[in-house]
């Protein structure tokens, strides 16, 4: 009897795992958010190098929720500055605890990861040159694609170019502005990501009259700030404030400001209207969405 009492604390899931977020958040009063550096208007650096945007600003609110949830004077914010292929490790190895940027909520990826209520739904698209007579995806036929690494969008394209035999040649960039500019220097005949990524880049080029975003929707993408899987207290705090902030108002104020106003560096508006499936999630805000 006495092994089996010895062994039974071995068999128990380990106490600190379900708040363990929150816990290290109280004990440091520092919290560290995971951003792009190049992802307009959700993520991405000012003329200063500090991270702005979208997804900046709702995370700025659940730090506020978190702050008040832990008690806490003060919390500090530190920034980790991630690309789509360390994105999730730096959220699985704990570097850091919340990632705002441009993820896809998916199936495989929830292995891995959690996710807290959507806050945009993408579709993928490509941009081209406006002179460059590609206007949907036939007309890639045989020509080189650009797309960014460790995103969704390559196995979606790998898919595709089973599917229609269209002998893409796919080149993958280390990240979205590395990716517009094989575009630009016509090094690829499109850059294929998801159509908001593509507006805010094109928005801030030189010349964005020279680029256009053309092509059926291969797919939708829910993006969602990633969390740590496993950690319910956490989550919950989280999934609180983003359907707070969906419920009251604040999200469509957010929304507002980043994409029917002008926006740094340039002052330029991308004049995007909330979309019929982001304005329809808002009403019932929910962390499952269909993959």
């Amino acid at each position: 009897m006495l092994g089996a009492m010895l062994l039974l604390p071995a068999l128990l899931p380990p106490p600190a795992i379900a708040g363990a977020t929150l816990a290290k958040i109280r004990d440091t009063q520092a919290i560290t958010i995971a951003y792009r550096e190049t992802t307009a208007p959700f993520s991405y650096l000012d003329a200063d190098k500090k991270p702005i945007g979208f997804t900046i600003d709702l995370c700025s609110r659940i730090v506020e929720g978190i702050r008040q949830e832990l008690k806490l004077p003060q919390l500090k914010v530190n920034y980790l500055a991630v690309t789509p292929s360390t994105r999730i490790a730096a959220i699985t190895s704990g570097k850091a605890d919340l990632e705002c940027g441009t993820t896809t909520n998916n199936a495989e990826r929830r292995k891995q990861v959690a996710f807290t209520i959507p806050h945009f739904f993408a579709g993928v698209r490509m941009a081209v040159r406006t002179d460059s007579g590609i206007r949907n995806w036939i007309d890639l036929r045989g020509k080189e694609v650009v797309t960014t690494k460790g995103t969704t969008t390559v196995k979606l394209l790998n898919d595709r170019n089973k599917i229609r035999a269209l002998a893409l040649k796919l080149v993958e960039g280390n990240d979205h502005a590395e990716s517009f500019g094989m575009l630009e220097k016509g090094q690829a005949a499109a850059f294929v990501m998801d159509d908001v990524i593509l507006y805010g880049l094109r928005a801030n080029m030189q010349h964005p009259e020279a680029f256009a975003i053309v092509g059926d929707a291969l797919s939708v993408e829910p993006y969602a700030i990633m969390l740590a899987k496993d950690d319910a207290e956490f989550k919950a705090v989280v999934d609180r404030e983003m359907a707070g902030m969906q419920n009251d108002g604040g999200f469509r104020k957010i929304y507002n400001k980043w994409f029917m106003n002008p926006v740094p560096p340039q002052g330029k508006s991308m004049s995007m209207p909330m979309g019929y499936l982001l304005r329809d999630s808002i009403l019932y805000p929910t962390d499952k969405i269909g993959d």
